[in-house]
């Protein structure tokens, strides 16, 4: 491989480790007993309590229904109002929490100039900066939770549950926020179904 190959190639592996770092954490609870694979068909649920709660927005839902029924039907699922094998709800929490920071302060580098006697010239000495200690900050954020749950349409019982917290602007998810998100989850879920 010739050498600017090699550096293209290089370029985009950092790159590629630098996006992954970025990314928000996900976590996935699933049933043990219960195999993914044996599900073919959702549905999703209706609960009075998701339309009264505080801040419920119709637009916000369908786009995240939308963003997880297409992953779905990615996975090879279809949607399926009448007998479903699983059951989907989601729920979105977005809450203000205090986020906290540490940054390194040093102390300015200088230079002094000095008369060497013995030799009758000008010197110079070159002070480097030193670590002073740290600066500590906390700042307000939003950080909102995607949660996604899978229920057992026949049992009632919850086998799979994913969701993923990351900072949001505003109190509702954005489109990209939702999509993210979503695809985020899924991942995981691709996983759970080995």
């Amino acid at each position: 491989m010739n050498i600017k190959k090699f550096q293209t190639v290089s370029f985009f592996l950092v790159a590629l480790l630098i996006f992954a770092s970025c990314s928000p954490k996900v976590y996935v609870q699933k049933d043990d007993t219960a195999n993914l694979a044996n599900y073919k068909s959702f549905a999703w649920v209706e609960t009075k309590e998701t339309h009264e709660q505080k801040g419920h927005n119709d637009i916000q839902e369908n786009k995240i229904r939308n963003a997880v029924s297409a992953e779905l039907i990615k996975a090879g699922w279809r949607e399926d109002t009448t007998k479903p094998d699983a059951v989907l709800a989601y729920d979105v929490l977005v809450e203000k929490t205090i986020k906290r920071g540490s940054n390194s302060v040093y102390s300015q580098p200088f230079s002094r100039v000095y008369f060497n006697r013995y030799t009758r010239r000008m010197g110079t000495i070159y002070y480097p900066s030193q670590f002073m200690g740290y600066s500590n900050t906390q700042y307000q954020v939003n950080e909102g939770t995607l949660t996604i749950s899978f229920i057992d349409a026949q049992t009632d019982k919850m086998i799979w549950q994913g969701w993923t917290t990351e900072e949001v602007n505003t109190k509702l998810f954005t489109d990209k926020e939702i999509q993210v998100s979503v695809r985020n989850i899924f991942r995981k879920f691709d996983v759970a179904k080995r």
